[in-house]
């Protein structure tokens, strides 16, 4: 990309080591990968999802779709607004088109993206053929190019493959949270022989591993990578925190003077204080955690 692109990233993102008592006695070195630094808008993994995509639209508009608290919806509105592409977001909850918008949904509207909302059943089946045309035709989007929810497709893996070719030699092990899975599944394709990485979903439910695997199948042929998942730090499920979960971010932030993302980072950063105290890194290993967002300001 040149430096006249909208979307021009900053590649490869930064590395920033921490220094933290709960990893530190237990002979870990902490780093941060900071994908949250590619792009003032396009946050994270959503650019290196997201850019793939836009560039297999050639042009057409984009509909997608996420929850009420979409990051991914919010930063298709933003890519959106500055390449001159129209967007819409088919949003889960037919309840909510009655109400006033939420800031993330705002958001979304004040970056020019139309919403369209779907009753949950219809959301669900969103992946079978009729069901997709039909919410295509309802929303005006019959030509439109079609991103997954959460940006997760073959041509998203495959982007996401250079984050881990940024981290070899860098790292033992490399954490990121997963949404959908798209980020985990190319992070582990690109790293090097000897890494590992490691999965936390944000998400209840236990059914990431059968949706990684899916994704890799698509993008690769096959299961790729050493890889694995840990579902214990939900907290509840998407879009949910809890005051422990709060007070962890808000005591993470004092110590390093880094803002921490509740929806995602928050639990993969608690996750790994966990992990680490119940020795599941040995003495020296270098941990990267990624970091794949940051909170977005208020509309």
């Amino acid at each position: 990309m040149t430096s006249s692109d909208p979307l021009a990233p900053r590649l490869p993102s930064p590395l920033r080591e921490l220094r933290d008592e709960r990893f530190d006695r237990r002979g870990i070195r902490l780093v941060l990968k900071r994908d949250d630094l590619i792009h003032p808008e396009l946050i994270g993994n959503k650019w290196r999802k997201l850019v793939p995509n836009i560039a297999a639209a050639d042009g057409r508009p984009l509909v997608t779709f996420g929850g009420a608290y979409s990051n991914h919806l919010r930063a298709t509105a933003a890519a959106g607004r500055l390449l001159g592409l129209a967007t819409t977001g088919v949003v889960r909850g037919q309840e909510l088109a009655d109400r006033p918008l939420n800031p993330s949904l705002a958001r979304c509207a004040a970056d020019g993206m139309r919403l369209r909302f779907v009753d949950r059943s219809t959301y669900r089946r969103k992946a079978e053929p009729e069901t997709l045309a039909a919410i295509l035709r309802a929303a005006g989007a019959e030509g439109a190019y079609v991103v997954p929810e959460g940006g997760s497709n073959a041509a998203a893996v495959r982007g996401c493959t250079a984050l881990g070719a940024e981290l070899r030699e860098h790292a033992d092990a490399v954490a990121v949270a997963c949404g959908t899975g798209g980020t985990l599944a190319g992070l582990a394709a690109g790293l090097a022989q000897g890494q590992r990485a490691l999965g936390v979903p944000v998400l209840r439910g236990g059914f990431l591993t059968a949706d990684v695997e899916a994704l890799q199948e698509r993008a690769f042929g096959g299961r790729t990578g050493d890889w694995s998942l840990d579902d214990r730090f939900h907290f509840g499920g998407y879009a949910r925190t809890t005051p422990e979960l709060d007070a962890f971010a808000e005591d993470f932030e004092q110590r390093h003077g880094l803002p921490v993302e509740r929806l995602y980072v928050a639990k993969l950063l608690y996750g790994l204080v966990v992990l680490a105290e119940e020795g599941a890194f040995p003495r020296g290993t270098t941990l990267a955690a990624v970091v794949t967002g940051r909170p977005f300001p208020e509309p």
